[in-house]
């Protein structure tokens, strides 16, 4: 972080790990869910997609408001409550024995949307200069928690079962409300918008290089979180790696995903070729899918598919907020984070009940052929 203050540092550090704890949460359960779930009262494959999905779709609902409000009143406050609400939803799905007591509880995480408040807020602490280099620290702490959660997950939830994971999302987001206490509050604000909620919101909605941006992440998460339906299944069925040992599998893979995305980044920003390596990303992303879809029966396959995927998933999760503080208006940074934050989920929503329904349809193949057209389209987004 050269080249930031001793607070934009403090301040970036601290955000992006209450980020990063809230993400872990959420991206523990996704690689164990779809096993450990069947167990529960009234489980079906659609049942268990809805599951997963429906923190997404809660997330997306009120994103968009809650960003609208953070323009206008103490960001921090928000978060406060969207931790609470984070907490509360993860102890309620911890003391469910029932697959619809656990959709109230992921609904209830899902209430607590916060993400582009604390983006928001980490823009009004970080000087313009400094400001994609703090976005792109939020990016990192995204991939990171997703590969300490693909790997946490499995081992978590073989020992302590679907509850003790549950339980575990909600002492994170406590950690996330100890964390909040060392950030300071904003001296400039970048917020006080004099438009109308309406006419705010449809200025981030209809300017065409945020809407490129809404329609990748939603796709990002979409793929990511249908893919993650599948494939605790196909690790059983195809490699006969029982789910306690997934988390050993992801491990090796997940990490030198993580380390392989990492000199792109730097590329991108130290040589001003982000569109050259945001589109790269998305080409990895679909050949992946494609790879996962002919090789998915066959181990070796299974697993390139798998790291390829890694690889491209971090890569675009750490570009997209650096694109997205770029282009945003200064005094609607929150409600453009909202918009944006509001596609991340209902990608999410969508990934989860779409790969719950083709699961129970059994068509792997078909599955991941859609998921590549998904690509597709966003290739030919992001290319022009």
């Amino acid at each position: 972080m050269k080249g930031m203050t001793q607070g934009e540092r403090k301040a970036t550090m601290a955000l992006a790990s209450i980020f990063a704890l809230r993400m872990l949460g959420l991206f523990m359960i996704i690689p164990v869910f779809a096993i450990y779930g069947k167990a529960l009262t009234g489980a079906t494959p659609a049942l268990i997609g809805l599951a997963i999905g429906i923190y997404g779709l809660t997330q997306a609902i009120l994103q968009i408001p809650v960003g609208l409000l953070a323009d206008r009143i103490n960001r921090k406050t928000l978060i406060i409550a969207g931790l609470l609400l984070f907490a509360v939803g993860g102890a309620v799905a911890a003391l469910s024995s029932t697959i619809q007591g656990v959709i109230l509880g992921r609904a209830i995480q899902g209430s607590g949307a916060i993400s582009a408040v604390v983006m928001a807020l980490l823009a009004d602490l970080t000087r313009e200069e400094q400001r994609t280099k703090a976005m792109s620290t939020i990016g990192m702490s995204i991939g990171l928690s997703f590969a300490v959660a693909f790997i946490l997950g499995p081992l978590v939830a073989a020992h302590f079962g679907l509850s003790g994971l549950f339980w575990a999302t909600s002492i994170l987001a406590v950690l996330g409300l100890v964390l909040l206490k060392i950030v300071p509050q904003p001296t400039i604000i970048l917020k006080q918008h004099n438009d109308s909620y309406w006419q705010q919101f449809r200025q981030c909605v209809v300017h065409p290089e945020l809407l490129r941006l809404n329609v990748g992440i939603l796709i990002l998460h979409l793929v990511m979180t249908a893919s993650f339906v599948l494939l605790p299944h196909l690790l059983i069925d195809y490699a006969h790696l029982a789910a306690s040992q997934h988390g050993w599998v992801y491990l090796p893979i997940v990490l030198g995903g993580f380390i392989a995305a990492v000199p792109a980044i730097i590329i991108a920003e130290k040589k001003q070729k982000i569109k050259s390596v945001f589109v790269f990303g998305i080409g990895l992303l679909m050949i992946s899918l494609m790879v996962l879809a002919q090789g998915y029966s066959h181990y070796v396959s299974l697993l390139v598919g798998i790291t390829l995927f890694f690889i491209a998933f971090n890569l675009l999760e750490a570009l997209l907020p650096s694109l997205l503080s770029k282009i945003a208006p200064a005094g609607s940074k929150a409600t453009a984070m909202g918009i944006y934050s509001s596609s991340q989920f209902f990608g999410a929503f969508l990934g989860g009940v779409c790969g719950g329904i083709l699961w129970g349809y059994h068509n792997i193949q078909m599955a991941y052929w859609l998921l590549v057209a998904c690509a597709l389209l966003w290739l030919i987004v992001a290319s022009f």
